[in-house]
């Protein structure tokens, strides 16, 4: 036993810095490069590592992914090149970064979406050496497009939303209508997907019946002007105003009536209801 303990114990023992090529912690790599002066967590720190995973794993706990680790493999990825490059990225890049930027963090997440929204901004304005202050109105326009993708909100609901909050190409976009427009577009994608739970709760995939959607969307309507908070985000409490017991009556009523009626389709109930969305929207003025 005694044979077997020093065997594991030899094998566990560090290797010393001179067989290994390796400087000791704390001591001088020999020449007198002075590349491991200090200690370990000294190094990490001038290195400006210990602030990047810090960094890392906050966004993590921001965004809760469901794969963390793969989560991580991505934000390096993206970190990294885009610190080391020369020269700034074209527009195609910084617009493919600031969108991965605004979707790190749920929009619910007040702090971390207003961080990860100013990171997309200084993105997408830092593209020359002269510019404007603010990002301009074509960079901008284009982001707000493809948050709209991400999503499964009506092409002409998402259209009609990116004429109410985008601004002219040449301009130069605050970053207070910059959060405004990128809020209200992932807010629309978020009611669009509620407004499809909705009708899936009414009882068919292609179609339901007509007086129980228009039900849903005269409660809808109610909720929608109902809310209190800031726009846009007060919307989504049109959400918890739909509990189920509402829902129950506004069926009810709709469904005292013997007589079947006419059908609607899931594509028409979902561009009614977002459009319920995009008329309580403020334009960009």
């Amino acid at each position: 036993k005694m044979a077997a303990y020093e065997k594991r114990r030899a094998a566990a023992a560090p290797v010393p810095a001179g067989g290994s090529g390796l400087a000791e912690p704390g001591r001088a790599a020999p020449g007198g490069g002075g590349l491991a002066e200090g200690s370990a967590a000294d190094f990490l720190l001038r290195a400006g590592v210990t602030a990047m995973v810090r960094e890392a794993l906050l966004k993590v706990l921001e965004a809760r992914p469901a794969e963390p680790v793969s989560f991580l493999a991505e934000y390096f990825e993206r970190l990294v090149p885009a610190e080391a490059a020369a020269e700034p990225p074209g527009p195609p890049q910084r617009l493919a970064r600031a969108l991965w930027y605004v979707c790190l963090a749920h929009h619910s997440h007040r702090t971390a979406f207003d961080s990860n929204a100013g990171a997309a901004y200084e993105v997408l304005g830092c593209g020359g050496r002269r510019r404007a202050a603010g990002v301009d109105g074509r960079l901008y326009s284009e982001l707000l497009r493809r948050i709209c993708q991400r999503g499964a909100a009506p092409a002409e609901a998402a259209a009609a939303l990116l004429r109410r909050v985008r601004c002219r190409d040449h301009e130069a976009v605050p970053f207070d209508v910059f959060r405004y427009g990128v809020l209200t577009c992932c807010v629309l994608l978020e009611f669009a997907a509620k407004a499809d739970a909705l009708f899936a709760v009414l009882g068919g995939e292609g179609s339901a019946d007509t007086r129980l959607c228009q039900a849903v969307l005269r409660a809808l309507e109610d909720a929608l002007g109902a809310g209190q908070g800031p726009r846009p985000g007060r919307f989504l409490e049109a959400g918890s105003r739909l509990g189920p017991d509402g829902l129950a009556l506004a069926m009810d009523r709709a469904l005292q009536e013997r007589k079947l009626g006419s059908s609607m389709s899931r594509e028409e109930f979902l561009r009614k209801a977002t459009a319920l969305f995009i008329a309580k929207v403020k334009p960009v003025e």
